[in-house]
């Protein structure tokens, strides 16, 4: 798709992304067994692999990164207490009110700002021990790749000082990594860099790293046990799982130091997309680019609209707001012509 002349440029997501002729392989040929017995080799092999990455004891396979959140939220809390969350993230935002519905949480948030993750000090404030009157503060959780920031990007710095304070409170950390690898390839480190910090940690292997479906959600093995069973209860139990696992495990081990190209994909967006009258992008620090519309006579749906008639797909961020996603599937001469077909659009 990424540079047929006469195909949508698609620029929605990176949650559109095909699997690879490999992964499709892989799929095919997979061992598999009963998952929810714990039998399917290619699951269990996927699980040690993502737990070995991203420096736990244990992982667990899941649909979604949304199951993923929940999961965690589930397992570290009872029931009406609080989440300190930032008040942009995806938890708050895009999962239907879930600490509500499945673990019955209320949620405090955060403006974490530029920083991403709230400050020591901000936790501090919105934590509250229980008494008589108010819920106890039961976790925290952070995002990184920050969506609704641009794909900005956490400093390894603030994640070790609000895990140094969340431990000191006696609260558990859990890090939405939807898009982790992408925050550790922008910050030069190693993804461990991050998760050293926290209690858990979901990834997603269906976006920029390209896998057809699932995350997996990583923390000590009790941890992973409990969130075994409320997995079951959510509807998560299934069965000859490896067909989606083994795609999965490519991704994990093949595509991360290919997350660069989709950064600097963005940055060449970005600087293309800045150029026309009426546009003002911001400098991506990862593979999503925002761009402010209020320059221009349309609003943003009009936009998306416009952009759409001449086949490049992004999605409304709001009234003034586009978003463009890069990814694996887009290569750099996509891009290009996708600034044009814009610019044509505007």
């Amino acid at each position: 798709m990424s540079d047929d002349a006469d195909a949508p440029i698609d620029l929605r997501s990176d949650t559109v992304t095909t699997p690879s002729e490999k992964m499709r392989r892989a799929a095919a040929n997979a061992p598999v067994g009963d998952d929810v017995y714990g039998e399917d080799p290619s699951v269990n092999d996927l699980e040690a692999t993502a737990a070995d990455v991203l420096g736990f004891a244990d992982a667990l396979f899941v649909p979604s990164g949304t199951m993923g959140n929940q999961l965690a939220a589930r397992v570290h809390t009872e029931r009406g207490e609080e989440a300190v969350v930032e008040a942009e993230s995806h938890v708050v935002n895009y999962e239907l009110g879930g600490f509500a519905q499945h673990s019955a949480l209320q949620t405090r948030p955060v403006d974490a700002g530029e920083r991403v993750v709230p400050s020591p000090a901000q936790l501090r404030e919105a934590h509250h021990a229980e008494n008589l009157h108010r819920p106890g503060t039961g976790l925290v959780a952070i995002e990184n790749t920050h969506n609704a920031k641009g794909g900005a990007v956490a400093a390894v710095e603030d994640v070790a000082a609000l895990g140094d304070e969340a431990a000191d409170l006696g609260v558990p950390l859990h890090l939405d990594g939807a898009r982790l690898f992408n925050a550790a390839v922008a910050a030069g480190v190693d993804v461990t860099a991050y998760t050293e910090h926290v209690d858990s940690a979901s990834v997603c292997l269906s976006k920029g790293l390209g896998a057809p479906v699932g995350s997996v959600l990583a923390g000590s093995e009790a941890f992973v046990a409990d969130a075994r069973r409320a997995r079951k209860l959510l509807g998560g139990g299934m069965r000859q799982t490896g067909l989606i696992a083994a795609p999965g495990r490519i991704a994990l081990t093949e595509n991360v130091e290919r997350l660069a190209d989709d950064h600097a994909n963005a940055e060449r967006l970005a600087r293309g997309l800045d150029g026309i009258d009426g546009l003002d992008a911001a400098d991506p620090e990862t593979n999503i680019v925002l761009v402010d519309t209020s320059g221009s006579a349309l609003g943003a749906e009009a936009l998306v609209e416009r952009c759409r008639d001449v086949g490049v797909l992004a999605s409304a961020f709001g009234r003034e707001t586009v978003r463009f996603c890069t990814h694996l599937d887009v290569g750099r001469a996509a891009i290009d012509d996708a600034v044009e077909r814009v610019a044509r659009a505007a």
